[in-house]
């Protein structure tokens, strides 16, 4: 049969037993229509699981072809040879046969004597990165061969096979950063050409290959990604989301491709692609409220399939940006019904994490404080990394204070006084010490005497004020160091930009229960938002607005 009709009939069958059956009746097939047989089994019955059906390798047309393969391995032509290996070692036949052995002896001896393509070197390349332990001499040796051609003209393929046989060789200590300096060039100028799955697979390499100095070539597929992001299989948008985290970079054009993405295929998104999606815009502290609301209707359908980290991080990214979706009612109660069946099987310190972002938000997972209180929760939090640290004993009396303050009516056991820390450290929310030091000097202003307030205060209650005033029972201005006669106590919060979701006036999570905290404690918050004070121009206006601020029912500054 002539090839180009061979290939045309073969590539509309969709069922081994329709291909074999084609086969069987030919009588005289050339290596690369066998190849190209074999190439079309592995089509259909690989998948992302592995083999289909392990009966496909038992065949008698299967085998008659493998038969031709092993006895005339040195009369097959370089694509039959090498499309061959790669079908066979998709379909998982066993390396280690004599088939296998056959194949891949001749193939290294035709690499060894110069005798393969660029094209047959990327298919020979391609096959062995699919196997577990590929051979690195070999890989090294294809590398080699591939640099006798001019690096500038090689392929978008290419180019995706020697980053990922880099990957291999720089396990066994052995990068060639000379190659890898030359590769990263090349590669910026042929960014346009890179489909999806190369721009996701080369960005995966890069972050294996630790290139953080390649700024201009990670800019450059960071933009190119966005464009791409309705076309990512799971697996590759999870690697490109990778790869801004690792990176440290961000796109305000990816927030919105993820926006216009996630609400449309949230109910097909792989879970470990929700996570990462998740994941990304919790670190970059973006809150994309289009992205959360459809994450709490995915979560309320597909609760029940994640695994505990899923459910974590599906949830805690709503406490740590502070937002209440409006289906939260039926996201939390949800939350609680997966806890209640499954609270045994979360590692304690993502059980820990996933409680305190419910309490950042106001939604109190009493029926499950007992557990976290309880000694031997404790010991297991230590007995696992990172153990009982700062950070951990922070949200712990987070929790505990959050009970004692918000839920007055829990009678359960109290987190002991030996682990609760005595100020509750902010990691994110230090405050942005510039303008900290201009509400200062309008204060100073305001109030004349420096002597009137007080910045960095501790409370007896675990948190730092950033500035404290105090009034007597009349409303004047008390000296910060005096103790009697306060009938009130003012807390500004002078909140930066750090404070605040990227882009947004939303506060963090963290700020956010500190903030309601110090108003049950009796403080009166003042918030000093630095969007409110970005335009005053000099000191006397900032006295201005924090006269209005923190006094507003007495008369203006005098001149």
């Amino acid at each position: 049969m002539d090839e180009q009709l061979f290939f045309k009939k073969l590539n509309n069958l969709c069922t081994s037993k329709e291909i074999f059956d084609f086969l069987s009746c030919l009588e005289v097939m050339s290596d690369t229509m066998a190849s190209g047989a074999l190439k079309r089994i592995s089509d259909v019955e690989v998948d992302n699981n592995g083999l289909k059906n392990r009966g496909v390798l038992e065949n008698e047309v299967f085998r008659a072809l493998c038969f031709q393969f092993e006895f005339q391995s040195s009369k097959l032509s370089n694509t039959g040879l090498l499309n061959a290996l790669q079908a066979l070692i998709m379909l998982r036949v066993d390396p280690q046969s004599t088939l296998m052995a056959s194949l891949f002896s001749e193939s290294e001896e035709r690499l060894g004597k110069g005798q393969l393509s660029a094209e047959n070197l990327c298919a020979l390349g391609e096959s062995l990165l699919e196997l577990e332990s590929p051979n690195c001499a070999t890989l090294e040796q294809i590398v080699n061969r591939m640099q006798e051609k001019d690096i500038e003209t090689w392929s978008p393929r290419e180019i995706v096979m020697i980053y990922k046989i880099l990957e291999v060789t720089v396990r066994e200590e052995k990068q060639d950063h000379n190659l890898l300096s030359r590769l990263n060039s090349v590669t910026l100028s042929k960014v346009s050409q890179l489909s999806p799955n190369f721009a996701s697979v080369i960005l995966n390499s890069l972050v294996f290959l630790r290139q953080t100095r390649a700024v201009a070539l990670v800019t450059a597929l960071c933009k190119h990604s966005v464009k791409h992001v309705p076309h990512f299989t799971d697996y590759e948008l999870v690697n490109v989301l990778e790869a801004f985290l690792y990176f440290g970079h961000c796109e305000q054009s990816l927030t919105e491709a993820l926006e216009g993405y996630v609400p449309k295929s949230i109910l097909t998104m792989h879970p470990q692609t929700v996570f990462k999606v998740m994941q990304y815009c919790c670190q970059k502290m973006i809150l994309s409220k289009p992205i959360f609301d459809a994450v709490a209707e995915g979560f309320i359908s597909d609760a029940d399939r994640l695994t505990t980290d899923q459910i974590a991080g599906y949830i805690i990214p709503f406490g740590t940006l502070n937002y209440l979706p409006p289906s939260a009612s039926s996201l939390f109660r949800k939350l609680e019904t997966v806890l209640h069946t499954r609270l045994g099987h979360f590692q304690p310190h993502t059980l820990l994490n996933l409680l305190h972002s419910c309490v950042l938000i106001q939604r109190y997972p009493l029926n499950f404080l007992p557990k976290i209180f309880s000694r031997y929760f404790l010991q297991k939090l230590q007995a696992q990394p990172p153990g009982l640290n700062r950070v951990v004993a922070t949200q712990l009396t987070q929790l505990f204070l959050t009970v004692t303050l918000e839920c007055p009516f829990y009678e359960g056991p109290k987190f002991s006084t030996k682990y609760q820390v005595k100020a509750l450290p902010m990691p994110h929310n230090s405050c942005d010490i510039h303008l900290l030091k201009r509400v200062k000097a309008g204060l100073l202003y305001l109030l004349k005497k420096r002597i009137y307030f007080a910045s960095e205060v501790s409370t007896p209650y675990f948190y730092a004020v950033d500035i404290e005033i105090k009034l007597d029972e009349e409303g004047f201005v008390l000296p910060a160091a005096q103790c009697e006669e306060v009938h009130r106590r003012i807390a500004l919060c002078v909140d930066g930009q750090n404070r605040f979701c990227a882009n947004s006036h939303n506060l963090l999570g963290e700020e956010a229960i500190k903030q309601r905290h110090l108003r049950l404690l009796g403080y009166e918050v003042v918030q000093i938002p630095f969007f409110e004070t970005e335009s005053l121009e000099n000191c006397r206006k900032m006295a201005e607005y924090l006269h209005k601020k923190i006094f507003p029912y007495t008369y203006g500054l005098s001149n």
